[in-house]
């Protein structure tokens, strides 16, 4: 494993989004425990592996999308991820991925779906690729009501889905059809938008200002560890995250800017364990972080 680290620290006031909680791509431990313990075939390793990551991503999309009112009110009511064709083990491991997470003030909840009443009552409604003509006769509607519709078929985004989860190289990757999200009127920066998929039609949205430099000393700083499950999969390549800290030098918050969801989890995991030198005031520092296999 060969890793390097920079650290760009800034000072700045905290962006708005922070105290949302942005996105955390997270993967189940017990998951992985499970594995470990029963190991199942080639196939249905491969077949497990890929469940948990594109479960991950569902939890980043619901932290990190942005809803007009009228879809996802504000104060405490749950923000639900619908599922339309799931096994039984798919809803097992998305339910381990968001267990006690939070979308700001909006507790995460998931629950399988097939009619359009069912589809229309959550936030996010996710398409098995089993369900192709199931969703065909959905999206439209479901973009009406304000609900981001996430798939997983080489057609869902040709049919007006918003974001497509595919296979790319042996990494899952995902795909955004820009203009069905504009007419959702649900919203992603620009910087996440940017990780699409090349060629997938991306369009910029809103950019946030380049942070300012800043001379903030680490004190401590554990170096992350390369996931066992990233190590399957091959992965490799930088991840970036945004560490608010508090004056004491002790971090307040991590927000993940780039890179894969299981290899910016490993980050971000780190990074909230590290300390800084006291300073005057609060600041974010940018930290990116290179991973290699083996």
């Amino acid at each position: 494993m060969r890793l390097a680290v920079q650290d760009d620290s800034v000072v700045r006031k905290p962006h708005p989004a922070l105290g949302i909680g942005l996105a955390l791509f997270v993967l189940p431990v017990l998951a992985l425990q499970l594995l470990a313990l029963h190991p199942p075939a080639l196939g249905q390793q491969q077949s497990a592996m890929e469940d948990q990551v594109k479960a991950a991503y569902l939890l980043n999309f619901a932290k990190l999308a942005e809803w007009p009112h009228y879809a996802l009110p504000e104060g405490p009511s749950p923000l639900v991820i619908g599922v339309s064709g799931a096994g039984d083990e798919f809803l097992n491991v998305l339910k381990a991925t968001v267990a006690g997470k939070f979308a700001g003030t909006h507790s995460l909840v998931v629950k399988p779906v097939s009619s359009d009443t069912e589809m229309k009552s959550c936030q996010i409604v996710f398409f098995r690729a089993s369900e192709r003509k199931h969703a065909q006769f959905s999206i439209e509607d479901l973009a009406q009501a304000g609900v981001l519709s996430v798939g997983e078929d080489d057609s869902f985004l040709r049919q007006g889905g918003m974001i497509n989860l595919v296979k790319d190289h042996g990494t899952v990757r995902f795909e955004v059809n820009s203009d069905a999200l504009d007419r959702s009127e649900i919203h992603f920066s620009a910087k996440i938008l940017a990780l699409a998929k090349s060629g997938s039609g991306v369009s910029p949205g809103r950019a946030s200002k380049s942070p300012v430099a800043a001379t903030r000393q680490l004190e401590r700083s554990p170096a992350p560890e390369y996931p066992e499950i990233a190590e399957r999969m091959k992965l490799e390549g930088t991840a970036q995250v945004e560490a608010r800290v508090r004056p004491d030098g002790t971090v307040m918050e991590v927000r993940i800017v780039g890179g894969h969801p299981v290899l910016a989890d490993a980050l971000a995991h780190a990074v909230r364990l590290w300390r800084y030198q006291p300073a005057s005031k609060e600041t974010v520092e940018v930290v990116k972080f290179s991973f290699s296999p083996r």
